[in-house]
């Protein structure tokens, strides 16, 4: 696949990724989190907002990997 398609592909799986995921934790504090202790919500908070990360790290490594048969850089 071609580098410049790997990277559009992955921009929108990213952007889809980082949408959806703030979606789903804004929707969470919404309905499961409203009578919480402060120290509590900080951390769900951290933990929300830095979250997506880790789903994020397999899309740009992909997009990252250089196609079959280039040379590899020095």
């Amino acid at each position: 696949m071609h580098p410049r398609l790997r990277k559009l592909i992955g921009a929108v799986a990213l952007l889809t990724l980082v949408c959806v995921w703030a979606l789903v934790a804004m929707a969470l504090a919404q309905s499961a989190l409203t009578n919480i202790n402060g120290w509590v919500a900080t951390i769900y908070y951290v933990v929300a907002g830095l979250g997506w990360v880790l789903p994020a790290m397999p899309i740009i490594s992909w997009m990252a990997r250089p196609r079959p048969g280039d040379p590899k850089p020095r």
